[in-house]
């Protein structure tokens, strides 16, 4: 048979029909393929493709809801969201190619960094980005900042289109991007309660991160469809509009509170303190008009605050509570009918019990005083002694005072739900060690926060009943409509007639001479009120070391509007003594609070109760 060149033997096809077949067999199997990819494309597939096409065709973002507004009681914006812009830029353009300028960055930064207040270089960096699109400049700048530079940008396009040919101007690489700001309206005021937000503009601290789920609001989604690679809105199709966050209406009276923060600064700066807090509160309905923290910060700029100053003290510190217990224990000992204001009490120099010996404040020989007097002299060996009254055991009698701190508030959450707050410690009754069942009666061995000794105070000038405590008034929904916060809860912790009584000894402390709230008199008005000089345990240690100072009371006495409080730590300059020391601050604070809440001035004090009884006249 025939062969190739090479020699190999060549492959026969039969004449030119066979090889017609052949073709046809091959053109049938194709096309038998194409059209089942066809039916499986229109029958099967359909959908999965009309939603990718779709997916190259339209672009979803998402719109950022406006977070709501805090507010105090009268209206006054504390935090709330403004409009801003991020400025960014596209650093292809300021290559030598684009701009037609050899050292664009150089020339760009020179005129932006001032107008955002950035060092040339690094804007000059960020421009020179080699294979970048997008760099952001600045963020959350005002709109003003915006205007200066899209005036500038607009001038530099004009002069370059009449000078060079081609050149776009030196900032056409330089564009916005709306977004929102935080701010807070009134710098410092009230930081500690407010709190701020963080980057993410999500609350950090405080009321903003507290209510941050009701104040963020819902984000939405708007579609845009693409055209020859522009971006333009679907006419109303697919869009999900972002819903506001909540407005709140807070407590706090901005001139109450400014009042509170300016007498707490200036004594925490005189005294050499560590820090202070001053709490305002309206005495029937729990709500907090003040809560001032010294120092405090300015939540709209956060890198120049101490990290130590960004909380809320006067929740988050716990203190050794001195004389707020006596008043406690003395209402424990009214209240069960063992001892009355002129009950006679002889209280030595010193008093061994369990393996200790008690003191007083100051050294004293025999002190022959009513149990009014025991108040009035801060004297913890006649707190012990009345105390000792309540049980027939030792173990009655701690179970039963036990009882009565509990009522008023103290080793549990005051309600508030602030982060941070701390619950204070208050051991159960039966753990009491043999020296802590006498501390606790005068103040030690336990501890509370500032918000809760304020309480104590509130509860007995609401007769008896403790309410509690509220920042929050009513808020505002998207849909504009006002609701008030529901009622505080209410509950008896001692009789009216108890509370008139110790009302009465707190005044005679504040009005008689024998008294140490001498300096926290008020003219005009009946003031019922504390000092409070406490062994301060070191939070680094764990050991006592220094003082916690203090002065609570309300005014006025015969029908009580306020209770204010201020606690100093740590005081190192001058005296350490809660009348000394917080005597003027509260003074300084109720007066101005009581003129703000128009409450007229007090009928004429009662007879002072007795402090002292002559042993001889038994």
């Amino acid at each position: 048979g025939p062969v190739s060149p090479s020699g190999a033997p060549l492959l026969r096809l039969a004449g030119a029909r066979p090889r017609l077949r052949l073709v046809s067999v091959l053109l049938t199997v194709v096309l038998l393929v194409f059209v089942g990819r066809l039916l499986q494309v229109q029958a099967v597939d359909a959908s999965a493709y009309a939603t990718k096409a779709a997916g190259n065709r339209y672009m979803t973002v998402t719109l950022s809801a406006e977070r709501g507004t805090l507010t105090d009681r009268n209206g006054v914006a504390l935090a709330t969201t403004v409009d801003a812009y991020d400025i960014i830029a596209d650093p292809s353009m300021f290559t030598p190619d684009q701009s037609k300028v050899p050292d664009a960055p150089a020339q760009a930064a020179e005129l932006l960094a001032p107008i955002v207040g950035q060092e040339e270089e690094a804007v000059a960096r960020k421009l020179a980005e080699p294979d970048s699109r997008y760099v952001v400049l600045a963020r959350k700048q005002t709109p003003q900042v915006w205007n200066q530079i899209k005036d500038l940008k607009a001038a530099l396009a004009e002069e370059a289109a009449r000078d060079r040919r081609g050149a776009p101007g030196v900032l056409a690489g330089v564009f916005s991007e709306s977004t929102s700001k935080r701010v807070y309206p009134a710098d410092e005021l009230a930081a500690g309660v407010i709190g701020f937000v963080n980057a993410e503009d999500r609350g950090g601290a405080g009321l903003e991160a507290a209510l941050d789920g009701q104040l963020a609001g819902k984000e939405g989604l708007r579609t845009y469809t693409q055209s020859g690679g522009r971006l333009v809105p679907t006419a109303g199709v697919r869009e999900k509009p972002a819903e506001p966050g909540t407005d709140f209406e807070l407590t706090l009276d901005r001139d109450i509170q400014w009042a509170a923060e300016d007498a707490i600064g200036e004594q925490v700066a005189e005294s050499g303190a560590d820090r202070g807090y001053v709490i305002v509160q309206d005495t029937s309905s729990g709500e907090i008009l003040a809560m001032a923290n010294a120092p405090g910060y300015d939540p709209g700029d956060l890198t120049r605050a101490d990290p130590a100053a960004l909380s809320n003290r006067a929740l988050e510190d716990a203190f050794e509570p001195g004389s707020t217990s006596k008043l406690m224990s003395m209402a424990a000992v009214l209240e069960e009918g063992v001892a009355a204001p002129d009950t006679h009490v002889t209280v030595p120099g010193t008093l061994p019990r369990a393996d200790r010996v008690f003191h007083d404040d100051v050294d004293h020989g025999t002190w022959y005083l009513t149990l009014n007097g025991v108040l009035a002299k801060s004297s913890n060996i006649g707190t012990i002694l009345a105390v000792e009254q309540l049980g027939k055991t030792r173990k009655e009698t701690n179970r039963i005072l036990h009882r009565y701190l509990t009522g008023f508030g103290i080793g549990r959450p005051t309600g508030l739900e602030f982060p941070g707050e701390t619950p204070g410690i208050l051991a159960a009754p039966g753990k009491w060690d043999a020296s802590q069942q006498y501390t606790i009666p005068f103040g030690q061995g336990l501890s509370v926060n500032a918000l809760q000794a304020t309480s104590v105070f509130s509860t007995i000038a609401n007769g008896g009943v403790r309410v509690q405590p509220s920042l929050v008034r009513g808020t505002t929904g998207p849909d504009g409509r006002y609701t008030p916060a529901g009622e505080p809860k209410r509950t008896r912790v001692v009789s009216e007639k108890t509370a008139r009584t110790l009302s009465r000894m707190l005044e005679s402390v504040v009005g008689d001479e024998q008294g140490t709230g001498v300096k926290a008199q008020i003219a005009g008005y009946r003031v019922a009120g504390k000092t409070g000089t406490a062994n301060r345990v070191d939070p680094e240690t764990g050991r006592y070391r220094g003082y916690t100072a203090s002065f609570m009371g309300f005014a006025p006495a015969d029908d009580p509007k306020v209770t204010v409080s201020c606690v100093i730590q740590n005081p190192t300059r001058g005296s350490y003594f809660g009348g000394q020391i917080c005597g003027p601050v509260f003074k300084e604070v109720m007066e101005f609070a009581l003129k703000s809440l128009h409450a007229p001035p007090s009928g004429a004090n009662p007879p002072a109760l007795p402090v002292e009884f002559d042993p001889e006249k038994q």
